[in-house]
């Protein structure tokens, strides 16, 4: 799946592809919350992990990866 997370006072926003489902990354975005931990922390697909501060997220965004056709879709 990927997420986008914007990020208080940066232009860019981060894009991450993470194997957890969407379910899974709001349970961690509200438990990074609720406990005031600090931090949200995601770890992508290439085991690398993103740690941005919670009182700098601007938003999250989740998208289910859309499955692409394969081939070349023309019969005849």
């Amino acid at each position: 799946m990927e997420i986008k997370i914007g990020v208080r006072s940066v232009h860019r926003e981060l894009v991450v592809e993470t194997d957890l489902s969407a379910d899974q990354v709001e349970e961690e975005i509200r438990n990074a919350l609720a406990a005031d931990r600090g931090v949200f922390a995601i770890t992508d697909v290439k085991g690398r992990r993103v740690i941005v501060p919670v009182a700098s997220l601007g938003f999250i965004e989740m998208g289910e990866d859309e499955s692409r056709p394969v081939g070349f879709g023309g019969t005849m």
